[in-house]
């Protein structure tokens, strides 16, 4: 990268293109390394810490293998070949009059021109030894000019002392692109920047008594003392959370401007047929949920309501009843599931729930990618002539041959599991905008609600209906408890002896998975803002399906016992057929991926085993345990980690076992990560992501941001008298996290 070229004063706003105002060599590093391309794009990259250079010390009283600063002048300077290899060495004797100090460097020669004899400055680095001598390698220096006249505070040039107390912005780097390059692009950026309108009214920073939005990013990259940048954070935190509650906001008023098909039921239609039958009473929330949605269905606008519920809290009976509403109106309903597993799951139980006669009247149909093709045509027919009143399927559902007579609403099951643009091809399919009902069995704590789901209405279904046995959930410590592991299988061995049945649930599939980063993990499964995180310390073999499936066919107490795999690389067919095998009792263990994470309901299966607890994120175990427990049979959850003491990965495997509570458990989960990437990749598909906002820490902060916004909203819904505001509002989102807030 070669060093970008400074701009007159006023020459780049926050939406020139890095390209004109860094040059283009530079401008593409920075694009590759994290794909800002705009001004506003890269001076939003804020440093993540500030280092110090340090306390001024003496050469006399120099620590080895510390970090210092200290003022000298240097005495001498040679230049030397290496002996071993090409190449050159150049050393500098530097002294400030108590002692003497080696600056060494390797293959720069041309440093022979600065570190001229006479020549004073000060000098930043770990202190090391070479042969009983003290150096600094590779030292950081800032020569002061020479001839210059100097204050002095006790003995100490003044210049010194400022930069020795300086903070040092430490940026987000990348091995091709450095925290010192990011630093002086930035730099030259603010030098050339022209005065920047705020997006927060002066009244508000006002009441707030923060600094604007141009001292703001002065300060936070260039401080001068600490309070500077902490200053600016401040600032820069609020000015964050107000564009986003503002263009969540605004968002929030153009939805209720669409226009759409009222969907009621009607008297002696689907859904009174269908809750006659109910050999069930609802539970409160259920009820409650149904109501919010029955009236959002019932208005000539679209409903866009966000489900939450504990997992097996009846989300699906809810979005059901939902479905039946819009079919008395003579609508159809597409469910977007995010595996065959649990499109074919909800299929099935769907057809169980609805009874032979309605499920003839409404014929659910499955679409997915692997359907052999006279199913696949057949059921394309079926939506396409409105046959079909309920739809479920994949991704499958958003290809070109898909087509709706009357879509009414679209259910997403598991949200964060899709991208944008899936979920608007789907909503496109409908004449009219159909109304939109997301489900998540992920608790969303009110703060991150309030981040990321800030234009949807929300609902929540927190009791879970009467008759279910609990479940309790146990650590199994192998770091500590090495011998507890035949343990482990004895005990599922008891539960199946009791007629029950039992999953193990592994994070790899097989050796070779493992060997290629193919982990089931976090990541793979699209859990919203959780990574894969193996155990601390020593590494330990990943448990796999196929190795556990050997081990417990091998082992004497599951010998006359059918032990079979499920994963993501068997076909729909061979996947379909498990799952019914083991829902109809053929089955008595199940060794799994986490293709089983959601929707799969097998009432008998009493024992859920999660082997490498660890590598899994919280919210995940809180769903993989709720696959147990939901009939009569009491449920066992054995958490397995090798994870150590006092790590964060056996802290998260820890909270899980303590508590069954998923809003707790969502709370916990954000206090152990820390995370602030909600509105990121893993929510929005786009790049964009939360830069200082931490919805933990800041749950005040955006609540009071989103009261500014709505009150600024109620007198300018357009943003007209705020124009600074408004161009904030589209600089802040992306094309595809704009996309999001539009589609979600």
């Amino acid at each position: 990268m070669t060093d970008p070229v400074a701009g007159a004063p006023g020459a780049y706003t926050l939406d020139t293109k890095l390209q004109t105002a860094l040059g283009g060599r530079t401008a593409q590093a920075i694009e590759r390394a994290f794909g800002y391309v705009t001004v506003g794009d890269l001076l939003a990259h804020y440093p993540r810490r500030y280092a110090l250079r340090g306390e001024l010390t003496a050469l006399d009283s120099l620590p080895l293998g510390e970090n210092v600063t200290i003022v000298a002048e240097v005495l001498e300077v040679r230049v030397r070949d290496m002996r071993q290899r090409r190449g050159s060495i150049l050393e500098a004797k530097i002294s400030d009059g108590t002692g003497v100090l080696t600056l060494t460097f390797f293959n720069q020669r041309w440093r022979e021109n600065d570190l001229r004899v006479g020549r004073r400055g000060i000098f930043a680095g770990k202190v090391g030894d070479y042969r009983g001598n003290r150096q600094l390698a590779h030292p950081d220096y800032e020569l002061f000019e020479e001839g210059a006249a100097l204050g002095a505070v006790d003995g100490v040039d003044a210049a010194a002392v400022k930069w020795a107390t300086a903070p040092i912005p430490i940026y987000p780097a990348t091995s091709t692109l450095a925290s010192w390059q990011l630093q002086k692009s930035i730099a030259l950026l603010l030098d050339g920047l022209a005065p920047l309108d705020d997006p927060v009214p002066a009244e508000v920073r006002a009441e707030r008594g923060m600094l604007s939005y141009g001292q703001a990013l002065e300060r936070v990259h260039r401080p001068e003392e600490d309070h500077d940048w902490k200053d600016a954070r401040r600032a820069l935190r609020f000015i964050e959370a107000f564009v986003l509650q503002t263009a969540l906001l605004q968002r929030r008023a153009e939805l209720r401007t669409r226009t759409a098909a009222s969907r009621t039921p009607k008297a002696g239609g689907f859904l009174d047929r269908f809750e006659a039958s109910l050999p069930f009473e609802l539970t409160g929330d259920q009820r409650l949920v149904g109501e919010e949605i029955a009236h959002d269905l019932a208005q000539p606008t679209p409903m866009n309501r966000l489900v939450q519920g504990e997992v097996g809290s009846g989300k699906t009976l809810v979005a059901l009843r939902a479905m039946l509403a819009v079919a008395d109106s003579g609508g159809q309903s597409a469910l977007l599931a995010p595996t065959e597993v649990l499109a074919a799951q909800h299929v099935r139980s769907i057809a169980k729930m609805l009874g032979p006669d309605l499920s003839a009247a409404l014929v659910p149909t499955l679409i997915t990618g692997q359907l052999p093709a006279a199913d696949r045509r057949k059921a394309l027919l079926r939506a396409a002539a409105g046959q079909s009143r309920i739809v479920v399927g994949t991704h499958a559902l958003m290809g070109d041959q898909v087509s709706f007579a009357d879509l009414g609403l679209v259910v997403v099951d598991e949200q964060h599991r899709f991208g944008v643009e899936q979920r608007e091809a789907l909503r496109l399919k409908g004449a009219a905008p159909p109304h939109v009902l997301v489900l998540t069995a992920t608790p969303i704590p009110r703060t991150v609600a309030m981040t990321v789901f800030g234009d949807l209405d929300i609902s929540t279904i927190q009791e879970l209906p009467a008759g279910r046995a609990g479940i309790t959930s146990q650590v199994v410590p192998l770091a500590i408890r090495p011998d507890w592991r035949p343990r482990v299988w004895e005990r599922l061995a008891e539960e199946i002896a009791l007629g029950r049945q039992g999953f193990v649930v592994c994070p790899a599939i097989d050796q070779k998975a493992v060997e290629e980063g193919e982990e089931q993990g976090p990541d793979a499964s699209g859990s919203p803002g959780e990574a894969s995180a193996a155990p601390a310390g020593p590494a330990a073999p990943v448990s796999s399906v196929a190795s556990v499936l050997a081990e417990l066919r091998a082992h004497p107490k599951f010998a006359d016992l059918r032990v079979e795999p499920l994963h993501g690389r068997m076909s729909a067919d061979e996947k379909d057929a498990v799952m019914r095998a083991f829902a109809a009792g053929d089955i008595d263990v199940l060794v799994s991926t986490t293709v089983i994470e959601v929707g799969v309901d097998v009432p008998n299966a009493s024992v859920m085993i999660v082997a490498d607890a660890d590598r899994f994120g919280v919210s995940q175990l809180h769903q993989l345990r709720g696959r147990i427990g939901r009939g009569g049979v009491p449920g066992l959850c054995l958490l397995v980690t090798s994870a150590v003491p006092g790590s964060v990965a056996l802290q998260r495997v820890e909270a899980v076992a303590a508590t069954l509570d998923g809003f707790e458990l969502a709370r916990v989960d954000l206090e152990l990560r820390q995370e602030g990437d909600v509105l990121g990749r893993s929510q929005s598909g786009g790049r964009s992501q939360l830069k200082l906002l931490r919805v933990v820490r800041d749950g005040d902060l955006i609540s009071e941001a989103r009261e500014h916004a709505g009150t600024l909203l109620d007198a300018d819904p357009m943003l007209a008298a705020h124009p600074a505001l408004a161009a904030a509002v589209r600089r802040r989102l992306d094309e595809e996290t704009s996309g999001f807030l539009s589609k979600g």
